[in-house]
């Protein structure tokens, strides 16, 4: 049942003390057992059958390896590789001279080929296997499967574009000379409201959980310890990260460089009155806030003095719609609505979609957009960005973190396989409750600084909150 959009009022939030809880960092990261590994080959080849396909051909490099580390465990590093997938034939992974090794992590049972030509330039290629040689081992035929699916990271969700392969040209060069006809079926894994990536068990809540209480806590060490003299680069120091694999490019942004997005930090110094963003994450999360470097608002550059009521709150207000709308059966459409409902002048320069899903990757897809049907389910993993881009004085303001939607099972299931996950998670509903976001009950919070945005740096006791 559709429901209206809820638009608060940027005059009902203020700015005003508000304490963050503290949290003990969980030790223990929780694992995804081999069999739900086995069982996500199994339903991606029934998927592929369904759709018309043979087989599947499942790309990874560093940046683009979430499909094969969804189905196998094991994510590729600066090597390339292959997983062949064909209906009753042991998965084969084509795998670099340096991936040979680790590719004993996998959770699946799978033939390893080394394939040298994936490795780093120049190193030993013994068995000179040609990659028409190695589709024959891992089971391809033009005869018997004609019709092959290629993954990698990216489809595009229009009719005529289905057969875009985003695969390195030599692969492609290969399979289609070798008479296959190739579609791309990324859709299986990311497709709006129906990829098999979007729907995440307990467990992989639980790991992202746990990935969200780090990169959150690193973000906020940064927030309460940043000071004018550092550099961007020695502010970064703050963040005092796990090696946990990142989702993206750590950002630390200031002055004239804030409005770069997704750049690295740099030597820039900080001084008092810069703008700041700044964003973290590990695979299955991210944090990210925006603000100025100052302690009270007299210390704004002076053409942004107001930056509060004319930016942070509305902005707040955006946010708070957000997370109040949200829960299971609401559309993307309806979210889209709803943040624009608020946002609607063009100063805020809401450009990108404001939500899109998460998982190992930070940005599988989304399906939030102007009257989308596609309808939020359980298990989704859904990311809050709304990112106002004003390209003036008053810069952006940012409180991007994740959630999960869990259906009255899965949070049973939860509670009970994760009892310190959950008392977190409710921790964080009280916490968001406390500043007047009201939550579904379907909505689980997985940052430990979800519903806080301090918009001054250097007084981060401060934050935004209904008054």
């Amino acid at each position: 049942m559709s429901i209206a959009p809820v638009h608060p009022r940027a005059s009902e939030f203020e700015l005003a003390p508000v304490e963050l809880p503290h949290y003990e960092l969980p030790v223990e990261q929780p694992v995804v057992p081999a069999a739900t590994y086995e069982a996500r080959v199994a339903a991606a080849l029934a998927a592929a059958t369904a759709t018309g396909l043979d087989a599947l051909v499942v790309y990874g490099d560093r940046e683009h390896f979430a499909n094969i580390a969804y189905l196998t465990g094991f994510d590729p590093r600066w090597e390339e590789m292959l997983l062949v997938l064909v209906p009753g034939r042991t998965p084969m992974l084509l795998a670099g001279n340096e991936s040979m090794g680790y590719a004993d992590a996998m959770a699946i049972e799978a033939d390893v080929i080394r394939f040298a030509k994936f490795s780093l330039v120049g190193q030993p290629d013994p068995e000179q296997l040609d990659l028409a040689d190695a589709f024959r081992l891992a089971g391809l035929s033009a005869d018997s499967t004609p019709r092959i699916g290629t993954a990698g990271w990216k489809f595009w969700d229009a009719p005529g574009f289905e057969h875009w392969i985003e695969l390195p040209s030599f692969i492609v060069d290969e399979l289609r000379s070798a008479g296959f006809t190739l579609t791309n079926a990324n859709a299986l894994f990311t497709g709006h409201g129906t990829g098999l990536r979007l729907i995440n068990d307990v467990d992989q809540i639980a790991q992202f959980e746990f990935a969200a209480c780090h990169s959150s806590e690193s973000l906020r060490r940064m927030i309460t310890g940043v000071e004018p003299g550092m550099t961007e680069l020695q502010a970064s120091v703050l963040y005092g990260a796990t090696m946990l694999p990142f989702s993206y490019h750590p950002t630390l942004l200031s002055g004239e460089r804030a409005a770069y997005g997704v750049a690295s930090p740099s030597s820039r110094v900080l001084a008092v009155g810069d703008a700041m963003s700044a964003g973290f994450g590990h695979w299955g999360s991210n944090s990210a806030r925006g603000g100025f470097l100052v302690s009270s608002a007299s210390q704004l550059p002076p053409d942004a003095a107001d930056y509060v009521p004319a930016l942070v709150a509305p902005y707040f207000a955006a946010a708070t719609a957000w997370y109040e709308t949200m829960r299971i059966g609401v559309t993307a459409g309806e979210i889209h609505a709803t943040v624009h409902g608020v946002l609607d002048d063009p100063f805020y320069g809401v450009y990108l979609n404001p939500g899109h899903h998460i998982h190992l990757d930070e940005w599988p897809s989304s399906p939030v957009s102007a009257g989308s049907p596609v309808v939020f389910t359980s298990g989704m993993a859904l990311q809050l960005d709304i990112i106002p881009a004003t390209g003036t004085v008053y810069g952006s303001s940012n409180i991007e973190d994740g959630i999960v939607l869990a259906d009255a099972a899965l949070r049973e299931s939860l509670a009970a396989r994760y009892p310190d996950a959950w008392a977190r998670i409710q921790r964080r509903r009280a916490f968001m409750a406390s500043v007047g976001i009201t939550l579904d009950e379907s909505v689980l919070p997985l940052s430990n600084i979800a519903g806080w945005l301090p918009p001054f740096w250097l007084a981060p006791d401060l934050a935004m909150r209904r008054a």
